[in-house]
């Protein structure tokens, strides 16, 4: 893991509003092997929770490493939070907080102890430190185990431990790598409600994984790369777009599925049933008026509506789609 550099190292000039998060022009990166990461990837994302989503090896970690300026690319650009990564790896690195994928915590030391060593590599004075490591921690929800060492902690609290040491020094952007890797159910919920919040302190968050249910519930951009090329990128909402499905949940009768199929199916709208009570309705050509037939249609064979909605594609599926696309 690599330790912020003293904030007052280099006094950075301040920053509109309007400034990117990350923007690269034809950036490509080739290892010594000769493996190629990245492929001309180009991408403007904004500040907010932005979802860095691809397989393993798709070059997500690649492109983190690049962004703390750990390494360089073989051609290209890349600019972190408005300024470029080569005129000021330092700088820009200490207005970053990373959580990394692999388990690198020190067994021996306890929570409090390792994060506020943390502030102060950041930069912040020793009793500032302390108190800022006591404030993060209670934030991600381990203030009642900051005294215990690390090397006691389960995974999901290593990966809340990790995730404090990125916050510490009040980072303008925060790096996640695989966040809610190895963790149950439960863990996996509460990392994705503290990864949400984040936005709530002014904190913008690139969130690299490759479980895009993740993605879709904590944030609002989304960039997609597979084996070092860009996939789509853009916000969620524009992306998620309807599909022209209108999904429909009845009872009331057994086949209560099957008789509405059959119904709208005399009136030359095109249905199929998912299972006895929920059914899928092509609005194709139909426009709202399918609503009313629908209506109409349940009310005279007696059903029960219990649910009515327009189906989107999911981020799974776009994926998909787009990445099969020549």
């Amino acid at each position: 893991m690599t330790a912020a550099p003293p904030a007052a190292a280099i006094p950075p000039p301040p920053l509109g509003p309007t400034a990117s998060l990350l923007r690269t022009t034809a950036l490509t990166h080739a290892y010594p092997d000769g493996t190629v990461a990245l492929t001309d990837l180009a991408i403007e994302v904004p500040r907010g929770s932005v979802g860095l989503v691809g397989a393993n090896g798709a070059g997500k970690t690649t492109l983190f490493r690049l962004m703390l300026g750990q390494m360089f690319p073989t051609s290209g650009t890349i600019e972190v939070v408005g300024r470029p990564v080569a005129e000021d790896p330092v700088g820009i690195r200490g207005r970053l907080g990373y959580m990394p994928e692999h388990d690198c915590l020190p067994n021996d030391q306890t929570a409090a102890d390792l994060v506020a060593t943390f502030g102060e590599l950041a930069g912040l004075p020793a009793q500032a430190a302390r108190q800022r490591a006591s404030d993060v921690l209670d934030l991600v929800g381990l203030d009642e185990a900051r005294f215990r060492p690390v090397g006691g902690f389960s995974t999901g609290m290593r990966q809340r431990a990790k995730l404090a040491q990125a916050l510490v020094a009040d980072p303008e952007l925060v790096l996640l790598d695989e966040p809610t890797a190895g963790l149950d159910p439960v863990g996996r919920e509460e990392m994705l409600d503290l990864v949400g919040r984040l936005g709530d302190f002014g904190i913008s968050v690139l969130f690299a994984t490759h479980l895009l249910d993740d993605v879709q519930r904590v944030c609002d951009h989304v960039v997609m790369i597979d084996a070092g090329h860009l996939v789509v990128a853009g916000p969620i909402d524009a992306l998620v777009e309807r599909t022209g499905v209108l999904r429909v949940e009845v009872g009331g009768r057994a086949d209560a599925g099957e008789a509405l199929v059959a119904a709208l199916g005399e009136r030359s709208v095109a249905a199929v049933a998912i299972d006895a009570h929920l059914i899928d309705i092509d609005t194709a050509g139909h426009g709202d008026d399918v609503l009313d037939t629908v209506r109409d249609l349940v009310a005279d064979l007696g059903l029960r509506l219990y649910a009515l909605s327009s189906r989107h594609h999911s981020l799974d599926e776009l994926f998909v789609a787009e990445a099969q696309r020549p």
